[in-house]
């Protein structure tokens, strides 16, 4: 995968509330719905449901699966 596919499609999910699961360190996952704000260069912005903070993305981490999208 290219990480200029990946940012397309997410640019084209902009704004759609989606489910997101995040694979982070010391096997701690996180499960949340949300909206992709905004996507810049090299990361991407999401504003989960249940919550006011804003929490941002690398497009690498979609392409290692740290990040998976569920649509």
């Amino acid at each position: 995968m290219n990480i200029s596919i990946v940012k397309s499609n997410i640019e084209s999910y902009k704004g759609k509330i989606i489910h997101f699961k995040y694979f982070g360190a010391r096997n701690q996952t996180e499960e949340f719905d949300g909206r992709i704000e905004n996507t810049y260069n090299a990361i991407f912005t999401i504003k989960p449901e249940k919550s006011n903070k804003i929490k941002s993305f690398t497009y690498s981490d979609v392409i290692t699966e740290n990040l998976k999208i569920f649509i």
